[in-house]
């Protein structure tokens, strides 16, 4: 697996990239959730051996710098746009977990025709969601767990559920990464202050790609209801329910999950069933 990591500029903006595979296959850009790094991925996007993956940092993230103003998801959906642009692409698929998912979603509504196939992890429609559980989203509006590890497994069972609940070494690796590229606090802010003013409701039904909406039924920051909503309001979308799955599904159960996403990508249908 050959990996390369660089600074792009788009605009004013510099963003910390990482592609693996250069030149491989259909491209899969990954976009994480907040206050994540693109390395964050790096236990899932090991099962892409034949494919080109992308990932990056948002602004205010690991190496990518932090902006003095905040930013729209609109408008951040356009410096992704300039991201791909900047690659030599004209066309990707785009996977999107949790914050990441609903950028991902401003990305194809904004660009339709630069997007193949749209993956939607642990994610929802934005304000007009189901809420998560209390603590959990209580949780989330800090970034306190990215700069110490030993907060990390304190909250984690909380906070992501699933497999992370009953084995707690899972996050061992996940929290060494994430210590070691924490995000900014104003870029945790402005990546808060960007989904808190942000809907996709109002517009999925007009999403014109083939999705997959993926989701544990375990997760406390997203719950399954919202997935449901998603996967109903898009057109052409599949729901695949991850049984036991909690918010870090993805990296938790990576193969299999790896194996569900080549599978869709690949031969355009999943194996999930539509679950309404």
């Amino acid at each position: 697996m050959k990996t390369k990591s660089t600074m792009v500029s788009v605009g004013t903006q510099r963003l910390r990239v990482t592609v693996e595979n250069p030149g491989a296959g259909q491209p899969l850009l990954l976009i994480n959730g907040i206050g994540a790094t693109g390395d964050l991925f790096d236990p899932f996007r090991q099962h892409f051996s034949d494919r080109e993956t992308i990932a990056f940092d948002a602004p205010g993230v690991g190496g990518s710098p932090t902006p003095i103003l905040p930013y729209s998801m609109r408008k951040l959906a356009g410096t992704v746009a300039g991201l791909v642009d900047e690659l030599g692409h004209s066309r990707v698929d785009v996977l999107g977990l949790s914050w990441g998912g609903a950028l991902a979603q401003e990305f194809a509504h904004r660009q339709p025709g630069m997007v193949r196939r749209l993956i939607l992890t642990a994610t929802m429609p934005g304000v007009t969601s189901v809420p998560g559980r209390p603590a959990a989203v209580a949780t989330l509006m800090s970034p306190m767990r990215y700069y110490s590890p030993e907060y990390l497994k304190r909250v984690a069972p909380t906070l992501y559920g699933g497999a992370i609940r009953d084995n707690p070494e899972l996050l061992d690796e996940h929290a060494r990464q994430r210590a070691a590229r924490p995000p900014s606090t104003v870029g945790y802010i402005h990546q808060l202050s960007a989904i808190q003013r942000w809907s996709s409701l109002p517009w999925l039904h007009r999403l014109p790609h083939r999705s997959l909406v993926l989701a544990g039924d375990d997760d406390p920051i997203v719950r399954l209801v919202n997935a449901r909503i998603l996967a109903s309001r898009i057109p052409d979308a599949r729901l695949h329910v991850v049984e036991g799955g909690g918010h870090l599904f993805l990296f938790t159960r990576a193969k299999e999950l790896a194996d569900i996403v080549a599978d869709f990508l690949d031969s355009g249908a999943s194996k999930a069933i539509r679950q309404l």
